[in-house]
C-alpha cells in the first residue's frame, strides 16, 4: 500500500510539474507582451520569485513543494497523504470565474491561452485516474 501511494503521489507530482511549466510559459509569454520583454532564465526566475506579476503560481509550486516533503518525512507516504494532496490538487485546479488568488488567476489564464487548456485537461486526466485509483485499493 505503500509503494502504491508513493507511485500515486509522483505521477501526481510529475502532472503538476508539466502544468506548471505550461502556466509559467503562459506568464512568461503575457509577461514579455504585457509588461517588458524577459532577456535571461536568471532574470525569470528573479520574477517568479518575487514580482506580483507571477505571485499566483506560488499555490501550485507550494503543493509541489508539499508533495517533495512527504517524500522527505522520516515515515513512507500512507494512502491518506496521497488522498488528502489529491484532494488539494483537484481544489486548486478547479478555476473560479471571478475568484481571489490561484484559481482566479486559472481561470482567466485558460481563457485566454490553448496551451493551458491542453495543460489542464492532461493534468485532470491524471488526477482523476489517481483518485479512481485510491478509491478502488480502498475498497
Amino acid at each position: 500500500m505503500v509503494d502504491a501511494a508513493r507511485t500515486r503521489l509522483t505521477e501526481l507530482r510529475h502532472a503538476l510539474l508539466t502544468h506548471h511549466k505550461a502556466l509559467l510559459d503562459s506568464e512568461r509569454a503575457r509577461y514579455d507582451h504585457d509588461v517588458e520583454r524577459i532577456k535571461t532564465s536568471g532574470q525569470l526566475l528573479n520574477l517568479v520569485l518575487h514580482d506580483p506579476f507571477f505571485a499566483w503560481l506560488h499555490e501550485l509550486s507550494e503543493l509541489i513543494v508539499m508533495i517533495d516533503e512527504t517524500f522527505d518525512a522520516d515515515y513512507a507516504p500512507t494512502a491518506a497523504d496521497a488522498a488528502r494532496l489529491l484532494a488539494q490538487a483537484r481544489t486548486l485546479l478547479t478555476p473560479a470565474e471571478g475568484g481571489k488568488g490561484f484559481r482566479g488567476q486559472y481561470f482567466d489564464a485558460l481563457q485566454r491561452d490553448a496551451d493551458v487548456v491542453i495543460a489542464h485537461g492532461a493534468a485532470m486526466k491524471v488526477l482523476v485516474r489517481l483518485e479512481a485509483e485510491g478509491r478502488d485499493r480502498s475498497q
